[in-house]
């Protein structure tokens, strides 16, 4: 029997008036975030903070604007002292102190660009946390300078290898800005070096010796302080490797030196396809116009961007601030990818959250935000056995509270460090 129309649109009613019941709860779902989001500041709604201590830094070192737009500049002018910070930012006296005594154990240094995106005010915003020595960090606990086994797992001086088909190479500890949670402090030691040819020419034989090897993640340190000709020399050396099939670069330039993602530095890209970059946005506040123009240039050059940050007590432990930096990645073209549990690295233990609260910040992010904005949790298991992305099917909790994993290899690990820190 055939419906008649009045009968359908009936139906249509009913189903629209379902609808827009739904819509409503779905935008009051929604409330909670954009309340949120006008709290939470990202690198362009900071610009106008950002020029006012770009210009202090420019007047302090008597400096031009074609100087910081140059990376070398950037790098030779890092801030490395308490009293020089403090002609720039507020510091107080105890702070100046507490910086100072910390130096005395753990080098440090910020990039003047990465200077300007922290608070002139605030004490402890999520720039100042990661690049300012804590006296927390002499207060720490936790033992271990190479939580990931790196030392026990490197065939080779400057390879690190923990699975089948890829595997790692350390070039340099140099870095723009060296973060307080590097989960390689052990190699910052108290002056830069660039790892020599001779052991980079070690490792290319290795990977040559090893045809199963198809991904190479060239790292650090940041690869990307080397000169332009030792960047080109190590692609192209890569690409003449006919199992590599291909390269990533881990680099941390595009947060704390963008001025580093040169045009020259984008013809070397352009030649030796394909190459992703793996980059560390942390906060929405380091994503900036000129981080945008960087990523830009990459892109166009024939580089895939992906973020991994890691998870930061004080930092971006709060699942709406972890949602407007992913947003915001996608807005300047880069997939977030990984959020890394902080690893337990000697000095960092304030920065390391429960695993708990890292699997509620996905729960709150799945579903309430596009799935190109939910990058996978991930843990890495103790002695060095590789990556956990944490789900019900791989973690669970025992009954006096530990956290096991499940690694890749289907080994059953204790994570000491995952239920009450």
């Amino acid at each position: 029997m055939a419906i008649s129309e009045q009968r359908l649109e009936q139906v249509k009613s009913v189903k629209r008036a379902i609808a827009k019941k739904r819509a409503g709860e779905l935008k009051n779902r929604a409330g909670e975030f954009l309340e949120a989001r006008h709290q939470i500041d990202t690198g362009f709604t900071m610009q106008d903070e950002a020029k006012q201590i770009k210009i202090r830094i420019l007047d302090l070192f008597g400096a031009a604007e074609k100087d910081w737009q140059n990376w070398r500049w950037q790098l030779k002018n890092r801030i490395t002292d308490a009293k020089t910070l403090a002609k720039i930012i507020r510091l107080t006296k105890k702070e100046i102190e507490q910086i100072e005594r910390v130096s005395e154990s753990f080098r440090w240094a910020i990039s003047p660009y990465y200077v300007s995106l922290m608070s002139i005010s605030d004490s402890w915003g999520p720039v100042r946390r990661q690049s300012i020595p804590s006296i927390l960090e002499l207060q720490d606990t936790l033992e271990t300078d190479d939580p990931s086994f790196e030392e026990f797992t490197s065939p080779v001086d400057t390879v690190v290898r923990r699975y089948p088909d890829r595997l790692i190479i350390n070039t340099t500890n140099q870095c723009a800005t060296f973060c307080r949670h590097c989960q390689r402090r052990r190699n910052i030691g108290q002056r830069d070096r660039h790892v020599p040819k001779e052991k980079l020419r070690k490792a290319l034989a290795y990977i040559r010796d090893n045809e199963e090897i198809r991904d190479v993640i060239i790292t650090g340190g940041d690869p990307l302080t080397f000169a332009d000709q030792v960047i080109e020399w190590l692609l192209a050396e890569l690409s003449k490797i006919k199992h590599v099939e291909i390269k990533r670069i881990g680099t941390r330039t595009l947060a704390t030196m963008p001025q580093r993602i040169t045009k020259e530095l984008c013809k070397i890209i352009e030649k030796y396809p394909p190459i992703y970059i793996n980059t560390q946005f942390n906060h929405p506040r380091e994503v900036t116009p000129d981080a945008a123009e960087a990523c830009d240039r990459l892109i166009k050059a024939g580089a895939v961007i992906n973020n991994q940050s890691v998870l930061l007590k004080g930092v971006n432990n709060d699942p709406h601030v972890m949602k407007v930096l992913n947003q915001e990645l996608l807005k300047i073209r880069v997939r977030p990818y990984y959020l890394f549990q902080a690893k337990p690295v000697r000095g960092t233990s304030h920065f390391i959250t429960p695993i708990k609260e890292g699997v509620e910040i996905i729960r709150k992010l799945r579903g309430y935000t596009s799935g190109l904005a939910v990058p996978e949790y991930i843990v890495s298991a103790p002695g060095g056995l590789g990556k956990v992305a944490v789900s019900g099917t791989n973690m669970w909790e025992s009954t006096d509270g530990k956290v096991l994993l499940r690694t890749w290899e289907g080994k059953i690990v204790n994570y000491p460090f995952g239920a009450s820190l």
